[in-house]
């Protein structure tokens, strides 16, 4: 090797070479392609600050946002099946499951938690879109219950922050079970005499639209989320109709009353707080007083003159 390889052309490169720099320092709006720097991003809840459009966020940055100073704990969740079908299409379902738990970290599509929101007890149950859609199986049924038992057990309100595809195919009927299973959970808690609230986002279709996502108090949604049922494509082909522009979006559903409230994400703490405050207040008592039975009878109505006139002329 000659001196100019041994000296010469690793200084020049060294001249050269571009810096080093991670690539998860950017990230870009997927809405209106802005490049944004990653830790403004967080720190805006990642919502474009360009356009507000509303990433797709975890469980954990949900609870980091509403739990009072980012505090809570969650709840270990119980064992369920993992393959009661022996699923396979391209792929076994085991080895989808593996592959979602090692890149979210989770064993399923759901985190519950419970703490405090401004000082109101409160348990949040938060599906991962990124858990192969976040799609119900038998495991986000058992959840959903665990979830609903605790807030009764704790007298806290229920939260719940959907984003799903819906019921998971590869559990068949079983998943569609879980959409009764939810709703019993909800029913116990509305028997408690507590809130239930549900944070719709972006998207919430299938059976869990049809079951715990629909039951809540009060349906809260952000802003732009697809909400419905079955896909636009899939209804158009059904009906051989064109749909209205922004059919199932979040702000054509308030228009048309099947949800409550649309709320930007960086409202949505102080909002649920507000709610949760009235919904919990103390109702006052009012007094009870025996009243004397004279003031309960009612007096028979007393004749006019003109009135017997008329009555005497109707007669005649």
């Amino acid at each position: 090797m000659s001196w100019l390889d041994r000296f010469v052309r690793p200084k020049v490169r060294a001249l050269v070479r571009k810096p080093d720099i991670p690539e998860n320092l950017w990230d870009k709006c997927p809405q209106c392609e802005q490049m944004i720097f990653r830790r403004e991003l967080a720190a805006s809840l990642f919502v474009c600050p360009q356009c507000e459009h509303h990433m797709r966020i975890g469980p954990k940055q949900r609870f980091d946002a509403l739990f009072d100073e980012g505090q809570y704990q969650l709840i270990e969740l119980p064992k369920t099946a993992t393959d009661p079908l022996k699923f396979k299409d391209r792929k076994r379902y085991t080895d989808r499951l593996r592959a979602a738990q090692a890149a979210t970290g989770q064993e399923d599509a759901i985190l519950v938690a419970h703490g405090t929101m401004d000082g109101e007890p409160v348990v949040v149950a938060a599906l991962d879109f990124g858990f192969l859609g976040g799609s119900m199986g038998i495991a986000v049924g058992a959840a959903m219950l665990t979830a609903s038992r605790l807030a009764v057990l704790q007298e806290a309100s229920l939260i719940a922050i959907p984003a799903s595809g819906g019921a998971r195919m590869q559990e068949g009927v079983l998943s569609l079970m879980q959409m009764a299973r939810t709703t019993i959970g909800i029913n116990e808690v509305k028997d408690a005499g507590l809130p239930y609230l549900v944070v719709l986002t972006h998207p919430t279709t299938g059976g869990v639209t049809a079951s715990f996502a629909s039951l809540g108090d009060l349906l809260i949604a952000e802003p732009d989320a697809i909400i419905g049922f079955a896909g636009r494509r899939v209804i158009e082909e059904t009906i051989h109709e064109k749909l209205p522009e922004g059919f199932q979006r979040s702000e054509y559903l308030l228009e048309h009353g099947m949800v409550d409230m649309v709320v930007h994400r960086h409202e949505l703490r102080g909002m649920i707080v507000r709610l949760l405050k009235l919904l919990r207040a103390p109702r006052s008592q009012a007094s009870v007083f025996d009243l004397p039975q004279e003031a309960l009878e009612i007096p028979p109505p007393e004749a006019s003159g003109p009135a017997e006139q008329r009555n005497d002329s109707d007669s005649g």
